[in-house]
């Protein structure tokens, strides 16, 4: 698309605040040109650093120019009056409209970067308003050096990471932990429900960490702290309390308007995502929510869309042909790329370096893939990230609904109640393991289970998991899970499926796939868009009766009927596929060297993390032709990471 006049760029954020005040400009300086260096990656174009020791701050940054490639989007930045500084990663899309707001006489804007739109709208209004304007994704952090307070803030649905830990005296944050750890003043302490979260999710669920003096900030969070190193969070948007709203308000037009609104809604969401002054294109699956993204925007660019796909030749893991009749039918100009297992095989040592924390959903390897090659021809990608939750596209819904209607919640207690009673149970399970008698709390839940006693959340829990209980593989277990589990969500969400999508929107959205996406495109220095992520699509998805969203077999209901206006349904309708690898054949063959040497007993039971015996029997069991990879990469992807980080 033609360029625009207001964007921003793709970064790597850093910095810290010491609280003593005792270090110099140069010490300060230095420090933060090395947290930043760390992220070249994240940002190979220019590099900037700012110090100020009377209020102890220094800041660091990478950038990848994606909009404003001139001098004047270079980072930090500080806001013309010169009260505020800021580090900025991240694109909002609605920068022109907020530069009006802004507007006043004497204030000459320098550039057209979206990062002077927000310190000049922050000097303006202040942090929280400006942040409740934006429409965007983002991680920042921005000082007040009349007040020494420095606040930090993440995007509302978290497609930008960022890190904040205290260590003493010291407040330091990144948008990747490797900035962190080169900080004289970091502490490399593991936290063990960070670990016991990972066995069983597969990735470490905010606002925990992998270490236990950090924390990732909440999507749609704000974190403010003092010039005496107090951290207070807050929120200025919470998906949860939106979606609740936005249930509560309903429609109140017919079907056909709903969808005509929905088009146009999404439609403005892609084409504020397709302004760049780099080249753009998409990744393109052939289902239907990257189909829906590349359909809107050819539908609004004069030239070919670029569009990426890979495809393997594995039976169930080739989705190229559908993306290949997709392109056809668009006209866009189609790029695919087959993977031999030998090609998809060389990510793997590259893991641990890629995700700099604990992470192991195995599609990080042809999400990858797929990025880089993407980056061959363009800077700037879309997806279509985000359809599966606002429109209830995942098979497990199906199944939540299902093993509700088989076994609901006891008659006899009402929902809290019943809640209330079953977290109890969980708790009591959790000490009998901690007192070394895991094996009377498997038979506890197994029992509850089969009586249909489990509340919803202890049943769907294994659908939303891709390891296992903690306490079946660590030494130590120490699970604590998130009130959502527990029943916090049951008087908003009474509806099993719209229980289900809001757990995933709380939790594998961004913890799985946004950390995915992330990491894998930006080790390559690409930047990924995803429309259906604006948070007024969201917003939107929310006030439709769920009948538009499952009807009969069709999941995402809504958003095929906008697809079926621009692709064929003999093109489009199919079973989902998803974005996956043979992992499991994999392990037992070109993998088993490399596995064999991270879960070796002997090592196991040195490191003291995971219960050595147990693994080695689920690995057993694995070769003999059961299937447990996912629990089993789980902690190979945890000892990867250990071997590179510890």
């Amino acid at each position: 698309m033609s360029r625009g006049r207001w964007g921003g760029d793709m970064c790597g954020i850093t910095g810290f605040v010491d609280v003593s005040r005792s270090r110099g400009a140069d010490e300060l300086g230095r420090i933060a040109g090395l947290m930043a260096d760390q992220m070249v990656h994240r940002g190979p174009d220019d590099d900037g650093c700012f110090a100020d020791p009377e209020s102890g701050i220094a800041l660091g940054f990478r950038r990848l120019a994606i909009i404003d490639l001139t001098p004047a989007g270079h980072q930090p930045m500080q806001s013309a009056c010169g009260r505020w500084m800021i580090v900025f990663n991240g694109e909002i899309y609605n920068a022109e409209d907020m530069r009006r707001d802004v507007a006043r006489p004497g204030l000459n804007f320098r550039g057209h970067s979206d990062t002077e739109v927000l310190i000049e709208s922050i000097a303006r209004i202040g942090v929280e308003p400006t942040l409740s304007r934006a429409i965007g994704m983002f991680a920042l952090a921005v000082h007040d050096r009349q007040t020494r307070m420095t606040w930090f803030a993440r995007d509302r649905l978290g497609k930008k990471p960022l890190y904040i830990g205290q260590f003493g005296r010291t407040c330091m944050f990144g948008s990747e932990l490797r900035s962190l750890r080169v900080h004289p003043d970091f502490e490399a302490e593991l936290n063990p429900q960070a670990i016991a979260a990972f066995t069983r999710f597969g990735y470490i669920p905010h606002p925990l960490s992998i270490y236990r003096k950090v924390r990732q900030l909440e999507p749609g969070g704000w974190a403010r702290l003092d010039a005496e190193g107090e951290l207070t969070i807050g929120f200025y948007w919470r998906v949860e309390d939106v979606a609740a709203d936005a249930m509560r308000t309903g429609s109140s037009v017919t079907e056909e308007e709903s969808i005509d609104a929905l088009e146009r809604l999404l439609a403005d969401a892609v084409k504020r995502r397709m302004v760049s002054d780099v080249p753009l294109g998409a990744f393109l699956s052939g289902g239907i929510d990257s189909s829906l993204v590349v359909a809107l925007m050819q539908a609004q660019s004069s030239k070919p869309v670029n569009t990426f796909s890979i495809g393997f030749n594995v039976d169930g893991y080739d989705e190229a042909p559908h993306a290949r009749a997709v392109a056809a039918h668009l006209g866009t100009r189609h790029r695919e790329f087959y993977v031999s297992p030998e090609e998809a095989l060389e990510v793997v040592p590259k893991l641990p370096e890629i995700y700099d924390e604990p992470f192991a959903d195995s599609s990080q390897i042809p999400t990858y893939i797929v990025s880089k090659l993407a980056r061959q021809h363009v800077t700037v990608a879309l997806s279509g990230d985000g359809g599966d939750e606002s429109f209830a596209g995942y098979g497990r819904y199906a199944q939540a609904q299902a093993m509700t209607t088989v076994c609901p919640t006891p008659p006899l207690l009402g929902t809290a109640a019943s809640d209330g009673l079953r977290t109890l149970q969980s708790g009591a399970f959790a000490l009998l393991r901690r007192a070394g008698i895991g094996n009377w709390a498997a038979r506890g839940e197994a029992r509850l289970a089969r009586q249909g006693a489990m509340t919803f959340e202890h049943r769907y829990l294994p659908l939303a998991s891709q390891g296992r209980p903690p306490s079946e593989f660590l030494v130590n277990p120490e699970e604590q899970l998130a009130p959502i589990w527990g029943g916090a969500l049951a008087p908003q969400y009474a509806d099993p499926v719209q229980r289900a999508q809001m757990i995933d929107f709380m939790t594998y959205l961004p913890d799985d796939i946004l950390t995915k996406v992330d990491r894998a495109s930006m080790a390559v220095s690409l930047e990924i868009r995803a429309p259906l992520l604006d948070h007024r699509v969201v917003e939107m998805a929310w006030r439709l009766p769920q009948h538009m969203k499952v009807r009969g077999a069709d999941a995402k209901w809504a958003l095929r009927q906008v697809l079926y206006k621009h692709v064929p349904r003999g093109i489009i309708d199919r079973p989902k596929m998803g974005f996956g690898i043979p992992i499991d054949h994999w392990l037992r063959g070109p993998l088993r060297d490399w596995a064999e040497a991270l879960i070796d007993e002997r090592r196991l039971e040195q490191e003291g993390i995971f219960a050595a015996k147990a693994v080695r029997a689920m690995w057993n069991r694995h070769l003999s032709g059961e299937t447990w990879a996912y629990p089993i990469w789980c902690i190979l992807m945890f000892q990867a990471w250990r071997e590179r980080w510890l």
